[in-house]
């Protein structure tokens, strides 16, 4: 039988234990091969599990605040549903026409691990990697909500299947490079490992991790209450805000929202785990990282480049804002550039002057620039060696015990991944060739941005698997076909979406594999699951879309929507500005040799550059380990997703995953190793059950209170002045 007993290795050749300590304490070495899987049970949870979390996940990511319902709180959900459907199913054995004298049960015995470990990568497909919305449900919200143009149904399907399924190829042809080697350990991998040993195993002990787990997802549960409804400065305290509420820059100081954060602090953990993910299953090094990362363009390059040099004309415009303004600092009429072929009415946007953007968001592109070029400069300077052996030696080499065990099983033929890429490739070409006119994107550019995908998902899926962080392909994607194909914004996110989600969705792929591989699921059943499970929620996503975008006026529409609606939309917002800028406008007008902000391409070159000095330095002092783990893919890309993420939900994050995994994996390694990954997953659990609970008892969020600690309090932080007092009649910019 399977042990639960995480650690125990005796017995086990030295050569096959894992190199790496949390996989050691996390991820039992034996297996049970007998333990059925392919059950009734399985299949009706995942398939349940999987419909709502895809329905969940894309309603709730119209909302300004938008809850992700994670894996995990299928997981959690599914189990008394597992062994209720045990006690109850009938045990009668049956044979099925085809099968021979093979016989079946609808309940072949106990719920086990491995079912429910299957469920779990089943419901991981109705959550779409990232944001839990696929990305390409934004192409449909801003062609239908912000544009104002047509876009079928049909079309928003084959978009949203296409960009998800793609990526599947890719991942049949690196998988025996990021899975099988003991060092690609996929962090995130281990919170649900650990959280399926704690909810199967069987733990006399006063304090077992199911008991643990339980009193987490009670008290968070609990906790959400203020934050989510009774309490919601409590998401987002601001001290300076509260002494000096009329004052631009100290609110620009200390806003978590909209400026640095110094003094603001949270209880809420959607604003400690949102965008960056839980803090406490990545590894310290990476949170160092990070750390440095965003200290130094939070808290030195941008206070430097906003108050001392005014940068890009820095305090016209909001501190920190995606959107997108005029040279006199008022929002851009985007409607009016753009003419009735769906491209950039030249004489118009000549007449308008040149869009602007915020210093802010400036900067982030540039270390945007400068991330996904040190990508592949790392990857080539510190993983070199190890790929070109592994393509040498293909599986000749030594595996890990993890690796040993899943031998047992029969592999997933190649044509497998083939024929996935092959059919979603051809959809594709379908959509572009017959339906070009709603999407805009021609034929060869879907084969380009595919490539594209390819080339970057190996190095990308290296540093994920060991970092817990995954660099953005999404704006050398824009770049490019920017330059390739200008003024055609709908085109423009078309291809980066393929682009970016072939791969992303390929990482995902594999770190699902990763899960299945500590707990010894077999490859073929991994594969099915999640190829169904994706097609499954990719018909909800778009359907539950296509029911928003045709139900509520003005979804998305900041402008035009009341000002306490909840339907903001916010990362379509920011996908919104980003077409404008790589779609409608170009590259070549922005960055271009008469561009405004011509300066950042220089970011290129500092990218490519960065990691070989790390690795030269380490060639020079090897004894100095500390060297290797510079990461500067981490460093530079630490601040991606700001905005919309904001300078609170990094530095809650920093804190919390330092406390943890650091001080506690250092001076508490036992109760790190049995309750670190089990309270993340509560944490997550309780957050999102009760989200939802609100959400739906509170008349699906109409049902407000008014009152001082119900709003927040750094209302003018956006102001653009270069005082500290405010102007009587200065606009806010939302």
């Amino acid at each position: 039988m399977v042990s639960l007993e995480i650690g125990k290795d005796a017995g086990i050749d030295p050569d096959e234990i894992s190199p790496i300590e949390e996989v050691r304490l996390t991820v039992p070495t034996t297996d049970d091969p007998s333990l059925p899987v392919w059950t009734f049970r399985m299949w009706f949870l995942g398939l349940l599990s999987c419909a709502l979390l895809s329905f969940l996940n894309t309603f709730f990511g119209y909302r300004a605040e938008p809850l992700s319902v994670t894996a995990i709180t299928a997981q959690v959900a599914t189990l008394p549903l597992g062994r209720f459907l045990a006690k109850i199913l009938p045990k009668n054995k049956f044979r099925i026409l085809g099968f021979g004298d093979r016989q079946f049960s609808l309940n072949p015995g106990p719920f086990n691990i491995k079912e429910h470990a299957l469920i779990s990568i089943f419901a991981n497909s109705g959550f779409a990697f990232g944001s839990g919305t696929p990305y390409a449900i934004g192409i449909v919200n801003i062609v239908k909500a912000l544009y104002r143009r047509k876009i079928s149904f049909l079309a928003s399907w084959i978009l949203v299947i296409t960009t998800q399924v793609i990526g599947y190829g890719f991942a049949g042809v690196i998988r025996k490079y990021v899975v099988e080697p003991a060092e690609m350990w996929w962090p995130s991998s281990l919170v649900q490992v650990s959280l399926l040993g704690a909810l199967h195993e069987k733990d006399k002990s006063r304090m077992s991790r199911a008991k643990f787990f339980l009193i987490v997802l009670v008290c968070s549960f609990s906790l959400y209450t203020l934050p989510g409804y009774l309490l919601k400065i409590a998401s987002t305290f601001a001290v300076l805000c509260l002494i000096y509420p009329r004052s631009v820059t100290l609110q620009q100081i200390g806003s978590g929202l909209g400026g640095l954060g110094l003094g603001a602090f949270t209880i809420d953990w959607t604003v400690v785990a949102s965008f960056l993910g839980s803090p406490l299953i990545t590894p310290f090094f990476a949170i160092v990282n990070v750390c440095v990362g965003y200290v130094a363009v939070m808290y030195v390059v941008i206070p430097v480049c906003y108050w001392v040099f005014n940068l890009y004309d820095a305090k016209t415009f909001p501190f920190f804002s995606s959107h997108s303004f005029n040279v006199q600092g008022g929002p851009y009429n985007v409607s009016a550039v753009v003419n009735q072929g769906f491209k950039l009415d030249v004489p118009m946007y000549e007449k308008l002057g040149p869009l602007r953007m915020s210093m802010f968001f400036a900067i982030s592109y540039a270390l945007s620039f400068a991330g996904v070029v040190a990508t592949l400069t790392h990857v080539a300077c510190f993983n070199g060696k190890e790929i070109i052996a592994k393509f040498k030696a293909s599986n000749k080499g030594k595996v890990d015990i993890h690796t040993k065990l899943m031998k047992q099983y029969k592999d997933i033929p190649n044509w497998w991944f083939h024929g996935a890429l092959a059919l979603s490739v051809a959809l594709g070409l379908v959509l572009c060739i017959f339906m070009n006119d709603q999407v805009q994107l021609p034929w060869w550019a879907l084969l380009l941005s595919a490539l594209l995908g390819y080339v970057f998902t190996l190095p990308i899926s290296i540093i994920t698997a060991t970092t817990n962080t995954t660099p953005g392909l999404n704006v050398i994607t824009e770049y490019v076909f920017g330059l390739l194909y200008p003024e055609r914004p709908v085109a423009n996110v078309c291809f980066k979406t393929y682009g970016y989600m072939s791969m992303s969705q390929a990482i995902s792929f594999l770190q699902d594999f990763k899960l299945g591989h500590y707990m010894k699921i077999p490859p073929r059943d991994m594969f099915l699951v999640q190829f169904l499970g994706t097609m499954i929620a990719g018909t909800i996503n778009t359907a539950v879309a296509w029911y928003l975008l045709t139900s509520i006026p003005n979804i998305c529409n900041t402008t035009l929507l009341p000002a306490d609606s909840p339907w903001t939309c916010p990362g379509d917002n920011v996908f919104y500005t980003a077409s404008i800028i790589w779609g409608l406008v170009g590259p070549y007008r922005m960055f271009g040799p008469q561009g405004f902000y011509r300066a950042l391409n220089w970011s290129f070159i500092i990218g490519a550059a960065a990691p070989i000095l790390v690795w030269l330095l380490y060639r020079m002092f090897p004894k100095q380990k500390w060297i290797k783990l510079i990461n500067f893919p981490v460093l530079l890309g630490a601040t991606a997703m700001m905005p919309p993420a904001s300078s609170l939900n990094y530095n809650s994050w920093i804190i919390v995953g330092t406390i943890f995994n650091y001080f506690f994996f250092q001076y508490r390694k036992k109760w790190w190793q049995k309750y670190n990954y089990v309270l993340s997953a509560g944490m997550d659990a309780g957050t999102a059950f009760m989200g939802v609970l609100l959400y739906f008892c509170l008349n699906f969020g109409t049902i407000q209170i008014d009152w001082w600690g119900a709003g927040d309090h750094c209302d003018i932080v956006d102001c653009p002045t270069a005082k500290g007092v405010v102007i009587p009649d200065c606009p806010v910019v939302q």
